[in-house]
């Protein structure tokens, strides 16, 4: 069984390593990296009173599901501990043995790439007696190596952005990494220098493994490949001489390479390693030009600079040690995906296959269902080259597919573009992404699902089935007919730009079709039969994956009109019946029989555990009664993040930053409440003082000088501002936001 979780991985330790590794500059300024804690996400929620159920055994939770490794922003690289294959990020805290540290990851159940192990012989006998003793399932499913790992204890582990450490118990090894864009550096102080090896163990990831391969080149370079699905290339170098490589079943699935060193050399076993999607020669060259001959603390201190200056965008003041320490973890967490595809020469490989050569960065698809709701919102501000990179990789795979690409459910692509390109990116082929959104669309088979009984009905049908699991498969069609709703008000906004006034009249008209799933006398969004009528197997408190509801209920859904709260707020009869609906959301209790793992999380009805209802403790805004929702973000805030006895454990899984990009908005004052539009809902920041920097250099300020928690009105550079929501300009131009509270 795991161990027990006993205590919290030290922030001193982390500060400390920070401070070190500025060095000088630690005298001149406030350090950030410092309140990062890139452990925060990674232990498990087993409350049975946040999560609103009784674990079932042997279950864990999908929350946080996020990795504490060294990686740079939205890099190719993320360089991070295994100790479950199989796991959401590969890292789960409550474990105690490590086997291997991999070159990629998302928080995601894939990636997980080109695994390597640092053993010592003398340590292997006793690490494959622990590994025999310990429990090396997930659920049924054997995926961890049995062939070695080791021991290691959170007291010798510590971590910041761009930096990871751990003592490795059976191999009597120090494992220190540090990572650049496309490139690993990983450092292995062993005790002995005799019978030091390095295990190549090429034949696992998150995912299925096809083959592999690996080579010796000269007396210190390995080279090779991996392909799960994607092929990956890597291209190593030791600062010691290699033996010879002992391959075990080759290139398959759970096969490795072990890699014996020399026992000539004295000191860190260094190994520097460029990685690639498109060949062995450009992760060389991605190598090459990344680190080259720079030693590992240079790496070192230049990915903490690069993290500093990141974080040092948003300055805050006041706000408990907690508060600081989870807002600078979630602003971090907010920058790690979509993640880089393009090597240094500017190659990659295409949605085709087919590797091509752009003058813009390729990155892989933004998790679009999770991250278009804020996250994608976010990383435009702090990093607008990356956004307009993101959307010219997007407008590329919908040249080469016909579609821009969606993620998991929805059309929300359509939010990401265009409310970037209303914020200021705008340098891209907007008249050619939009024809590509519009057969999004529009055409059917394409990238929304039933798009053509949408078009025609203005909704999309689930078949009445009698017994309804959570598992139950089907069309989704609540969830899909709001969203779509939504990404066609999203569109119509580029149209109006464009002047295309014949589609932007069609798409505000289909942008009402939210109404459609109204059913007043239940008063929710309801499934609806092909024939029109209501889905009379209906439950409104029951979780449903794929049925009526994509990873939500009718409560979890049945607020979601972001582009047209007083249209919604009509269907209800006006403010009064609105009200006590959303009332009702926060307080009727969740039925702890009703278990699905991405419904988790309750705050009556509320889930923040997954995304659908993100948007909803913000609702009361719109009827003018923002202290209510208030007190309940302020409730979110304090009580769902950095929860757990150890302060470590996420309320949700983090999807691709989502979960930190709420957190980290709500926490500063301003929210996305539609993403498309160029504008924020002002709530009560958590801190006494914001000052945000744009990528001009002007400087947005955030102040509170109340202690109050309840707003009263709002100040816009020293005027009282009119209703609760502010444009988009005050980033460009600069300027003062006063929020008044009692």
């Amino acid at each position: 069984m795991k161990q027990k979780i006993t205590r919290i991985a030290s922030l001193a330790g982390v500060a400390m390593l920070s401070a070190m590794t500025l060095g000088s500059q630690a005298q001149q300024r406030p350090i950030y990296t410092k309140y990062v804690n890139t452990f925060i996400g990674t232990a498990p929620l087993t409350d049975p009173a946040i999560l609103g159920y009784e674990l079932p055994k042997d279950w864990r939770s999908w929350a946080g599901l996020v990795f504490p490794g060294s990686s740079m922003p939205n890099a190719m690289v993320q360089l991070s501990p295994m100790t479950e294959y199989g796991s959401g990020a590969g890292y789960e805290y409550e474990d105690d043995i490590i086997y291997g540290f991999t070159h990629t990851n998302k928080g995601h159940w894939n990636l997980c790439n080109i695994p390597v192990m640092p053993v010592w012989a003398g340590g292997i006998e006793e690490a494959k007696a622990v590994i025999a003793a310990s429990d090396n399932t997930i659920e049924g499913r054997s995926r961890n190596p049995k062939e070695f790992g080791s021991k290691f204890s959170h007291k010798k582990e510590s971590a910041a952005p761009g930096f990871y450490q751990v003592y490795l118990d059976n191999y009597k090894v120090n494992v220190s990494l540090t990572s650049t864009l496309r490139c690993g550096y990983h450092r292995y102080a062993f005790e002995n220098n005799t019978g030091r090896q390095v295990i190549f163990d090429l034949g696992r990831s998150n995912n299925r493994i096809s083959d592999w391969n690996i080579e010796q080149e000269g007396s210190n370079v390995i080279k090779g490949s991996q392909r799960p699905g994607e092929r990956i290339y890597f291209y190593a170098i030791l600062n010691t001489n290699i033996e010879k490589i002992e391959k075990t079943d080759e290139g398959k699935a759970g096969g490795y390479a072990r890699v014996l060193l020399s026992d000539a050399g004295k000191g860190p076993v260094e190994m520097k390693i460029g990685i690639s999607f498109v060949s062995t020669e450009n992760a060389k060259e991605n190598l090459e030009k990344e680190i080259g001959g720079k030693s590992f603390e240079t790496i070192h201190q230049q990915a903490t600079q690069d993290w500093e200056k990141v974080l040092s965008k948003i300055q805050v003041k006041g706000g408990t040690d907690k508060q600081r320490q989870m807002f600078y973890s979630c602003f971090y967490r907010s920058l790690l995906w979509p993640a880089l595809r393009s090597d240094v020469n500017g190659e990659y490989v295409d949605r085709k296959r087919n590797v091509v050569k752009a003058d813009f960065n390729y990155y892989t698809e933004p998790s679009l269902w999770d991250t278009y709701r804020n996250k994608d919102v976010f990383l435009g501000i702090i990093s607008p080259k990356v956004t307009l990179d993101v959307i010219k990789s997007m407008k590329d795979v919908g040249d080469k597919t016909g579609f821009i690409p969606t993620f998991f459910h929805g059309d929300h692509g359509a939010s990401s573009i265009a409310g970037a390109y209303l914020r200021g990116i705008t340098d891209f082929d907007l008249k050619g992404t939009y024809e590509i959104l519009l057969k999004n669309a529009n055409v059917d088979g394409g990238a929304r699902p039933h798009i053509k009984e949408y078009i025609e009905k203005g909704y999309i049908s689930d078949p009445d089935i009698a017994n309804p699991h959570v598992e139950t498969k089907a069309k989704a069609g609540v969830s899909k007919t709001l969203e779509y709703a939504y990404d066609d008000y999203s569109l119509a906004q580029l149209s109006k730009v464009l002047g295309d006034s014949a589609n932007y009249r069609s798409l505000i008209q289909r942008s009402k079709n939210y109404k459609n799933m109204f059913d007043p006398e239940t008063r929710f969004m309801r499934g609806r039969l092909e024939n029109g009528e209501w889905i009379k197997n209906f439950n409104p408190q029951y979780p449903y994956y794929e049925y009526m509801y994509r990873e939500a209920n009718a409560w979890q859904v049945s607020f979601f009109a972001p582009h047209d709260m007083p249209g919604l707020i009509e269907l209800y009869g006006g403010p009064k019946g609105f009200e006590s609906k959303l009332d009702s959301l926060f307080t009727v209790p969740w039925n702890p029989k009703h278990i699905a793992r991405n419904v988790e999380t309750m705050v009556g009805q509320y889930c923040h555990g997954n995304q659908p209802d993100h948007e909803a403790p913000f609702a009361y805004y719109f009827i003018n009664k923002p202290e209510k929702s208030q007190k309940m973000l302020d409730h979110i805030m304090n009580n769902l993040y950095g929860i757990g006895p150890e302060g470590l454990a996420y309320s949700g899984m983090d999807d691709a930053g989502e979960m930190s990009a709420w957190y980290a908005f709500t926490a500063l004052g301003l929210y996305t409440f539609s993403a498309t539009d160029p504008e924020y809902l002002v709530t009560v920041p958590l801190f006494d003082e914001v000052k945000w920097t744009s990528e001009n250099g002007k400087v947005l300020t955030i102040s509170k000088p109340g202690k109050g928690r309840a707003l009263t009105g709002i100040k816009v550079n020293g005027k009282t501002h009119k209703g609760y929501f502010v444009p988009h300009d005050l980033f460009k131009t600069g300027g003062k936001i006063e929020v008044l509270t009692k």
